[in-house]
Parts: C-alpha cells; structure tokens; sequence
C-alpha cells in the first residue's frame, strides 16, 4: 500500500511537476527555485514539496543557498532531492527483485560473468532492432533516456573547450541487483549498452563508476562534442 500511496501523490500535476523537476537536477533544489521551475507560489511549492517528502518520494535537509557561513549568512532554507527509495505497483502482486537477486547470486557463484554478457549484448542488439548503430551523443542520449537512465551531457574534467564529452547516467535501472552484485550486474549493463548503441557506433560505452551514479558512461570516440 505504501507504493500505491507514493504513486498516487503525483496525481496532482503541479505536485508532479514539482517531483518531476526536482528529480531532473540531480543535486539538492530550494523551494524558490522549484516553485519558479512550476510556475506556481513558493507556499503552493512547499506544501506539495513536503507532501512529497511524506510520501516517501522526495528527501528534505536544510542548508544556506547563499553559500556563506557565519553571522549575516542568513538562515538555512529547506531543500529538497529526490529519495533514492524505489516504488512499484504489480497488481496482483509480483516479486521480480527477488527472482533477480537469486539468479544474479546464482550466477555468480557459478561464475556466470562472460555468459551474462553475451547474453546482454544481444538483448541489446535485439532492443535496437534493425536500426543503424547510434550516430552520436545527441543519439545516445536520446536512445538512454528511452531505457530510463536519466542521462546527461557533461564536459570531461580538465579537458580543454570543444574536447569530448560523456554522457553520464543519474539512474541505474538495475540499482537494487547491482548494489548486491556490482562486479556481475556493472558488467552486464556495460555489455547491454554495448549491443544497444552498437560496435560501429561513434560512441562507446565504458566503465567509470561515480557514487549517485550509473557505473558506466557514454562517450565519443572522437575529439568533439558529438
């Protein structure tokens, strides 16, 4: 019931939009700037905010937006990210995790790892179809969010302007298994995106594991933004 509960609090379309944006930034969000992102008053914003936090579907903290400390710094205002808790409905009841968990524990122990792989590339392969390989990051991009991944575009670290950039991924759809079984399932989604974005593609999906993040990123194989 708790997962029907969550759920049905974004029946509410400003609520939604306000969970829906929140969960898009990635990083802690003050109700000034989601209430603006919503288009509607800061204290419509915070009521629908913490009736998002009661339902289990966002987090709340407190901290200065000023970014300075001491006195005249202001009070800290609260803010607001997205939990990292997962919600689902299967009516009649389903119990998938479980069933994953024991065939990825299964897996492992009998040192399934290439297998799965293999497995795994051609599932992706097969969910491309008969589409040409990914043309590029804007493709890519397009093509991860499809899957869930909540990917975004950013600039590599100490790299120069109009150097490659990589796509990394806000989402794991295979958090809870991977979480258990992180060198089995990082392996696995490594080689799913592999076969989805394809092996002639101007992309290549690789391991680079970020705490908040999905284990693997996207980049191109060539020096430029696409």
């Amino acid at each position: 019931m708790e997962d029907i509960d969550a759920i049905a609090a974004l029946q509410d379309p400003v609520r939604r939009r306000l969970y829906e944006y929140v969960a898009a930034q990635g990083r802690e969000v003050g109700r000034n700037e989601a209430a603006e992102a919503a288009g509607v008053a800061r204290t419509l914003a915070a009521h629908h905010l913490d009736r998002l936090v009661e339902a289990g579907l966002l987090e709340s903290g407190s901290r200065r937006l000023t970014g300075r400390s001491g006195p005249g710094a202001g009070r800290p205002a609260k803010v607001y990210t997205r939990t990292r808790t997962e919600h689902s409905v299967s009516l009649p009841a389903r119990d998938y995790r479980t069933a994953a968990e024991l065939l990825a524990e299964a897996a492992e122990e009998a040192g399934l790892d290439d297998g799965l792989r293999a497995a795994a590339r051609r599932r992706g392969e097969s969910l491309r179809g008969s589409a040409a390989p990914c043309a590029g990051l804007d493709q890519a991009i397009e093509m991860l969010a499809a899957r869930g991944y909540e990917p975004r575009l950013e600039g590599v670290q100490g790299e120069t302007e109009g150097a490659a950039r990589v796509v990394r991924m806000r989402n794991c759809p295979f958090h809870v298994v991977a979480e258990r079984f992180p060198p089995l399932v990082c392996g696995m989604n490594l080689a799913l995106l592999e076969g989805l974005l394809g092996t002639d593609s101007p992309v290549r999906a690789r391991m680079d594991a970020r705490p908040g993040d999905c284990c693997v990123v996207v980049e191109s194989t060539k020096n430029n933004n696409d």
